[in-house]
């Protein structure tokens, strides 16, 4: 029996037993973090280069952007490194970071995405007082407390998980130190105090949720309204990428947390994981140049150069 002052390491779950397997998983996640690296990295310098997008749309994408290289950062070079050298340890402090950072990552993450909703109602629903609602210093005030939110509610659960004694072994059934799989190594009854610090954090992401669906009815509903294909067409393509990041980033991670345990094994878990942490910092550049000329156009421009 050990306990959380005498754990120096903990063990993640490998992806394989062979040595050809850990090699493929280690050429699969450089691949993906490359393309995050590079997806993310393009939209950040377009945006900072190009005059013409500076607007607050495109100052929340780059903010997003800057959390996706975050988020992805925080767990996947460490995995790369744990297949390319046949290990699977992490240092105490190593896991207590990533779940910071993390947790940090998705809050601040998930903030922003309400946030754009509420910037892309405004700009097609009260076009006139846009310029007011989403000045530059209102745009500042809200990504701050984005940032703000992510580093609060990150400080929160880490130092709660962290300062449960741990009698379990130091082993995660996970490929990144993930809260409930550290809870599982807990001896205590106060594991139950992280329990529900989750469980508002769950009801805080479906208050976002519902804000973002609310405001997405009251879009669609003034778009269809719009006499001009073209007004439509405009419309939807600046309101459709976010609307698929948002689907994405809930989907995965609903799934992940709130599947029946009936479903739930090792192989599943890991799967969803990879999902809901890994797929959309390097999915989303791509969800949102697909349809944004301008984006596409400022993205291009600055490869060419």
């Amino acid at each position: 029996m050990s306990n959380s002052s005498s754990i120096t390491q903990f063990l993640l779950l490998a992806f394989a037993d062979t040595r050809e397997l850990q090699l493929l998983h280690f050429w699969l996640f450089l691949g993906i973090y490359l393309a995050a690296l590079l997806g993310n990295g393009l939209i950040i310098t377009a945006i900072t280069c190009d005059h013409r997008l500076h607007t607050p749309m495109y100052f929340f994408l780059l903010n997003l952007a800057v959390l996706d290289l975050g988020s992805i950062s925080t767990m996947v070079p460490k995995s790369m490194a744990n297949s390319l050298w046949d290990t699977r340890a992490i240092s105490y402090w190593g896991c207590a970071a990533q779940v910071f950072f993390f947790f940090f990552s998705a809050t601040a993450e998930f903030s922003l995405l309400t946030v754009m909703s509420y910037d892309r109602y405004v700009a097609i629903c009260k076009p006139l007082h846009y310029g007011t609602l989403l000045g530059s210093r209102a745009c500042v005030h809200m990504a701050a407390a984005a940032w703000g939110s992510g580093f609060l509610n990150a400080l929160l659960h880490t130092a709660n998980t962290f300062s449960l004694p741990l009698c379990q072994g130091n082993v995660l059934d996970q490929f990144f130190c993930e809260i409930p799989q550290i809870l599982k190594l807990s001896c205590s009854e106060s594991y139950l105090r992280e329990v529900g610090l989750l469980v508002v954090s769950v009801c805080l992401v479906f208050g976002c949720f519902n804000f973002i669906m609310l405001s997405y009815v009251r879009i669609f509903r003034a778009v269809l309204r719009i006499p001009s294909e073209q007004g439509q067409h405009k419309a939807f393509s600046t309101c459709l990428p976010h609307l698929a990041v948002v689907s994405l980033f809930i989907g995965t991670a609903v799934f992940a947390y709130l599947k029946p345990p009936s479903i739930s094994s090792k192989v599943l878990d890991l799967v969803v994981a990879v999902l809901y942490s890994v797929v959309p910092p390097a999915v989303n550049p791509l969800i949102y140049s697909m349809r944004n000329k301008e984006l596409k156009g400022a993205v291009w421009k600055l490869m060419t150069r």
